[in-house]
């Protein structure tokens, strides 16, 4: 039975694989009987990573405040970033099991990327510096034979959101840069359990609870509110795997219920975040990815960055991607997005090294930025990009290198100033970044 791929699956990210050969076998070789295989024990399964990325994103304005505005993770303009270093021990659920199967995943990561990545209250003494640490995973995973015939998988602990079309690890993504709603549109990670009933062969149903938006537990030290949210969804697989569809809703109050930026009954007040990614294979070489997100944050006392009052916030955005694989090394990609803030209380700027964190515990942001005024902003960014993929075959160990040049104009769709240090309405940078895995 098939099993729903439509969350992780971009097919661009890397050109199309190497087929395998293999030689004729001698006539004799092939009536010869195969020596029986020993059994495969749990441990074979368990696999090792270690994966670096770094980059530069340069700004044709040259911001005095050497902001990126609108990027998260390629926020520095003119500046190279040691986004990450990645390091992941996994044992994986087997896709064919059809039986109990036990799995785990332990990442970690140290880099600049951190300082979006970490978990709410996680590691404060850190925002001295750029370079952080984060813990992106730690999770228990288990299959199990009930209901259906493709049963239903579960995952406990900490783990990346399953929402969305870009992700934290840089290998599955097209481009350096992140989407507007990969940004703000979207949580990052998850502490609690997800569910996934592979109801057919077609059909997965998507249940879990978890304690919110990047954040873990213990009111006041791993979250900002003491409510649960729930995640809910479906998704399809069509066309043989050619076309799959994953829509996803995360609901559960956000805003903080102690401390400095304290909400009056904060647990009443949900934020909704609803999400859908399409991805079509069209053939061999070329491949769409639709997405469309909606947010809101019902808080009726939530200020935006700039301190306006917001009395509940909305946003909204629609992001479109292309990949064609040229060779087996080279991969052209585009991206256009449109993301619209109506209140400026999702997309800012956070120039500081503790601000973002900050942002998501709900403390006053004195070194954050977003466009003057609660009338609202609509962004626009188009994307040009390629991913190439040289073979690594020269290396004693098993690797792959990706390396993805982009060029990005992002614009104010509505005559306000939020780039290059509120001067302009828009902006156009430039730059690559390596992704090297072993």
């Amino acid at each position: 039975m098939k099993r729903h791929t439509a969350r992780r699956s971009a097919p661009w990210v890397a050109a199309a694989a190497a087929l395998a050969s293999s030689a004729a076998l001698p006539a004799q070789a092939q009536t010869a009987a195969a020596p029986p295989s020993a059994s495969a024990k749990w441990t074979d399964a368990i696999t090792f990573g270690l994966q670096f990325e770094g980059g530069i994103i340069g700004n044709a304005a040259s911001p005095r405040n050497g902001i990126n505005f609108g990027h998260a993770f390629t926020d520095k303009s003119n500046d190279f970033q040691f986004n990450q270093v990645l390091a992941t021990i996994a044992r994986p659920l087997d896709p064919k099991a059809t039986d109990y199967d036990f799995g785990f995943k332990l990442q970690a990561l140290g880099g600049t990327d951190a300082r979006y990545t970490r978990w709410t209250y996680f590691g404060r003494g850190q925002s001295s510096t750029r370079f952080q640490g984060d813990i992106v995973e730690a999770n228990a995973l288990v299959h199990t034979p009930w209901l259906t015939e493709g049963g239903i998988d579960f995952k406990l602990g900490m783990y990346s959101t399953p929402m969305g079309a870009e992700t934290i690890d840089p290998s599955t993504n097209s481009f350096y840069s992140k989407s507007y709603i990969f940004n703000f549109g979207l949580p990052l990670k998850h502490t609690g359990a997800l569910a996934t009933v592979h109801a057919t062969s077609v059909v997965d149903l998507y249940l879990g609870v978890d304690t919110g938006v990047n954040t873990t537990i213990g009111l006041g030290s791993g979250d900002n509110n003491g409510t649960a949210a729930f995640m809910g969804g479906i998704g399809l697989n069509l066309m043989g795997g050619d076309l799959t569809v994953l829509a996803l809703t995360h609901i559960g109050p956000e805003n903080p219920s102690m401390g400095p930026g304290a909400v009056q009954d904060a647990n009443k007040y949900n934020r909704e975040i609803a999400d859908i990614v399409v991805t079509w294979k069209i053939n061999g070489y070329l491949t769409s990815i639709t997405e469309a997100n909606y947010i809101h944050d019902g808080n009726p006392f939530i200020t935006t960055a700039n301190g306006a009052a917001a009395k509940g916030a909305s946003a909204w955005g629609i992001a479109q991607y292309l990949g064609y694989a040229i060779t087996d090394e080279v991969t052209l990609n585009a991206r256009a997005e449109v993301f619209a803030d109506n209140k400026n209380f999702f997309v800012a700027a956070f120039p500081g090294n503790n601000a973002f964190n900050a942002a998501q515990s709900g403390y006053a942001l004195t070194n954050a930025y977003s466009v003057p005024g609660n009338s609202g902003t609509t962004y626009g960014a188009i994307t040009l990009g390629a991913t190439y993929k040289p073979k690594m075959d020269w290396l004693p160990v098993a690797s792959t290198l990706l390396i993805r040049p982009e060029i990005r104009y992002d614009a104010s769709l509505n005559g306000k100033r939020p780039f290059n240090g509120g001067r302009d309405t828009g902006a156009f940078t430039f730059g690559s970044d390596f992704v090297l895995t072993f």
